[in-house]
């Protein structure tokens, strides 16, 4: 097995991406293979600190979803442009610079299996790398017109906005779980959206496509955070292979919890656990057990089957091809991984 090859299952394993198609699965491969090159040389700094502080992540890995998207998208177009390969790149950097901040502002010790920034080095370090990160998204979309820095203008907004009211909360008389998705479609949903109208865009697909691919990125964006939700809650540790209850030891409230609190009929005693963070090893199972039994992941499960048929409706309107199909087994797996 080649390391493109390697690559593309590693993407199948993580986004439940299916490619049948040969010629699609190279074309990605040596997409991301030239988007990985461009990331290095991108966080490349003369000064030690900022270098091995922006590569940190980079080399970390993660899904790449969104440079995956990217190219994906492209694929609904008539051109081969350069332009592809640089919003790959570049809205991989925006994702990447959130996680220093995101890191920070959770006090966070770990990131994709490596030690965080702000633990290895500090705050002040890991803050400045994201603004650094940020910064080199910018210059290369730059180079890809008016439009494309417009675009990933509004997309920065969206993604403050989106951490500014989680951090808030809800305001007095806001529906919680109206809130909450709210919340997840500026914070994850908006990037991906930007991923799939750039990959369009890049290649000169139609107004019509650039619109569903947007569309279809917000959906699924805000579905996979859903989906993580559920798994969360209803999957056993050894098949998270990280500890279960996350949300619930750091008193976040998810969209499971948040359809719980919402039933009148929902056991006092869950009510009373989901009041703030759980420390203990033993209150964390109690509450996920009358989680699992609650009407919240039901709940829950049935609001992404239907963020998963949505993304499919926006699908519809594209060309059948390998890359449709490819795009429509990541909205089947985000329900499927729940199970």
């Amino acid at each position: 097995m080649t390391e493109r090859d390697e690559t593309i299952g590693n993407l199948r394993a993580t986004v439940g991406l299916q490619i049948e198609d040969e010629t699609l699965l190279r074309l990605l491969a040596a997409g991301l293979a030239e988007v990985e090159t461009l990331l290095r040389e991108v966080v490349h700094s003369d000064v030690r600190a900022v270098h091995d502080a922006a590569l940190h992540l980079v080399e970390a890995g993660g899904k790449r979803f969104r440079p995956l998207f990217t190219l994906l998208a492209s694929q609904f177009g008539t051109d081969e442009r350069e332009g592809v390969v640089t919003a790959a790149a570049s809205v991989e950097l925006v994702h990447l610079a959130t996680l220093y901040h995101d890191d920070v502002m959770d006090e966070a010790t770990m990131r994709r299996g490596a030690e965080s920034v702000n633990a290895r080095w500090d705050n002040s370090i890991a803050i400045l790398t994201g603004d650094f990160l940020f910064a080199h998204a910018s210059r290369l979309v730059a180079d890809l017109g008016t439009d494309a820095a417009r675009i990933i203008a509004e997309t920065f907004g969206e993604l403050v906005t989106g951490q500014m009211r989680e951090t808030v909360g809800p305001v007095d008389g806001e529906d919680p779980v109206d809130h909450y998705l709210t919340v997840i479609a500026q914070k994850t949903g908006s990037l991906i959206a930007t991923a799939g109208r750039f990959g369009g865009m890049m290649s000169g697909a139609t107004p019509e496509a650039i619109g569903a691919l947007r569309r279809f990125g917000e959906i699924v964006g805000t579905a996979f955070q859903i989906s993580d939700d559920v798994i969360d809650i209803a999957s056993p540790s050894v098949e998270l292979g990280k500890s279960q209850g996350t949300d619930l030891r750091e008193g976040v409230r998810t969209l499971p919890m948040l359809y719980a609190l919402a039933d009148e009929g929902t056991d006092p005693r869950l009510r009373e656990l989901l009041a703030g963070p759980i420390t203990e090893d033993a209150l964390v199972e109690e509450a996920l057990g009358l989680l699992r039994d609650s009407t919240g992941l039901v709940r829950a499960r049935s609001t992404l089957s239907d963020y998963a048929r949505r993304a499919r409706v926006e699908l519809a309107a594209l060309p059948a091809s390998p890359a449709r199909d490819a795009c429509e087994s990541v909205a089947d797996y985000l329900v499927a991984r729940t199970y």
